[in-house]
């Protein structure tokens, strides 16, 4: 595991003191409430002095647990400027609000034009109104990232922050591999507690994936640890949260105790997330 030059395909920068560490993963309804999703968390990583490189953080971290390239969000006003003086090790990732439909699809095209953005993020139930996973408003990001050919990274299963989780159950992923065969999605977050339901679609559709995002290794699902030594090594893929949630050194430390066969490693770690975002 240790040889790896892995991807990161949910990493990030501190946000600075006086901030919501988890404003980018928020509903608009939450973002008055201080970290709606700390509560599942026994730690949580500090905050950035005012001062603070947070860019040269995050590499330091990832230096030190042999993370080559992470996957970083526009929505922090620090990830442009870090993925253009670090383009070896930053690419980016654009979030969007399915419910500002033509808005959200001028956004994709405009990142991947200026920015040259690998894949497009959406949180369904952090929409105001939520966005289901296989709603109206959703639909017109598939198209877009099908355009472009682009992956949606898409959270599924029961949210962290305290709002309904209907938008978001993964049996909604179903009729969305069936509309997009040509669209890459990938559930983030866990989808929990179906878990087992995540990995009967993946045998179903060839064209959905599984992030193990916001999950401390210790508490992956046995069904996706189980179908990634089977027929799943090229449908699971590492995912941090640092530094949201989980320290990359924690994550890392408990990785080694997970039971992936040795042939799982370098795909889980690397091979998925490079072949998904096209590096």
């Amino acid at each position: 595991m240790r040889d790896i030059a892995a991807i990161d395909t949910l990493i990030g920068f501190r946000q600075p003191e006086g901030t919501d560490r988890n404003l980018p993963q928020v509903a608009a309804a939450h973002r008055g409430t201080d970290h709606p999703a700390d509560y599942m968390y026994s730690t949580i990583p500090e905050l950035a002095e005012a001062h603070a490189d947070v860019v040269a953080q995050t590499l330091a971290a990832m230096d030190a647990n042999e993370v080559a390239v992470g996957l970083v969000g526009l929505d922090h006003p620090a990830a442009a400027g870090a993925a253009r003086r670090h383009p070896d090790r930053f690419v980016l990732s654009t979030h969007v609000d399915p419910t500002d439909v033509m808005g959200s699809v001028r956004r994709i095209k405009a990142d991947h034009a200026e920015h040259g953005i690998r894949a497009v993020t959406m949180f369904p139930v952090g929409s105001v109104p939520s966005a289901p996973v296989d709603g109206p408003h959703a639909y017109a990001v598939y198209a877009a990232c099908v355009e472009l050919g682009l992956p949606v990274f898409v959270t599924a299963g029961v949210p962290g922050p305290r709002v309904p989780m209907d938008a978001q159950i993964v049996d909604r992923f179903d009729r969305v591999c069936y509309d997009f065969p040509e669209l890459t999605i990938v559930m983030r977050h866990g989808a929990e507690p179906w878990a087992d339901l995540a990995v009967k679609l993946m045998l179903k559709w060839p064209n959905l994936h599984y992030s193990t995002s916001a999950f401390a290794p210790r508490y992956y699902p046995k069904a996706i640890v189980d179908y990634a030594n089977t027929r799943g090594a090229d449908r699971v893929l590492y995912g941090g949260y640092f530094p949201f949630a989980l320290e990359l050194d924690r994550i890392f430390a408990e990785l080694a105790d997970v039971a992936f066969r040795d042939d799982v490693w370098e795909p889980f770690l690397r091979g998925n997330a490079a072949r998904i975002l096209g590096l």
